[in-house]
């Protein structure tokens, strides 16, 4: 992930020790002792990631709980994001004097199936992946960007964000992506400036699609 968010995001991917790390009270007072083994494995994996970048900006290593919807709870004066797939996770902080909001995501290399690209594709989307060059699943590039973008949005506008609430578009040689928010979303929220447009990166390599985006301040 470090390869695609600035430097003034602070990034740590997890390691073989990370999926067996110790949390700190707050953070098992959410998981609780009911939780199967791959969800403990993967909040601990993603808190020690998240602890590890906090400590890289030059922060004390503090617990990150996790709210009701199971979004991280960053301590104040920390934006941060977190993401899990097979075998792979990995967590992203920044300072809120550098960054207003900050996402990520990390899927499988691999193809989606008809019923969920009707739910994640608008037509729009469609046809741009059809033009875009081969051996890449852009399909899931997207589901990952779209992933990132409400990573992004919901800590600043609190309210949801659909898969077809935002019309991506990539541009395949400079690895990057744009997503524009729609109208009716931003009519709805609540908070002033929401963001009509996000900019973001992406990377396919490893059997990995990486994506990431950040909000600077006003």
């Amino acid at each position: 992930m470090r390869d695609i968010f600035p430097s003034t995001v602070a990034v740590a991917v997890a390691g073989p020790d990370d999926w067996l790390g110790e949390l700190l009270p707050a953070e098992q007072a959410c998981l609780g002792e009911r939780a199967v083994e791959t969800r403990r494995r993967d909040f601990a994996a993603g808190r020690s990631c998240a602890r590890r970048a906090m400590t890289d900006l030059g922060l004390p290593p503090t617990a990150v709980p996790a709210a009701a919807d199971r979004s991280p709870i960053w301590p104040a004066g920390v934006v941060g994001t977190i993401t899990h797939t097979t075998g792979y996770c990995a967590a992203a902080t920044a300072l809120t004097t550098d960054v207003r909001s900050v996402g990520m995501d990390a899927e499988q290399h691999q193809e989606i199936n008809p019923g969920v690209r009707r739910m994640v594709l608008l037509p729009e989307e469609e046809a741009l992946c059809a033009g875009l060059p081969g051996g890449t699943s852009w399909p899931v590039v997207l589901f990952s960007a779209k992933e990132t973008v409400y990573k992004v949005w919901y800590p600043v506008v609190g309210t949801w964000l659909g898969f077809l609430d935002a019309q991506l578009d990539i541009d395949p040689d400079a690895g990057t992506f744009t997503a524009r928010i729609a109208p009716a979303r931003l009519n709805q929220a609540t908070v002033e400036d929401p963001p009509a447009t996000l900019a973001g990166r992406f990377a396919v390599a490893d059997g990995l699609v990486r994506t990431s985006a950040v909000l600077p301040l006003r």
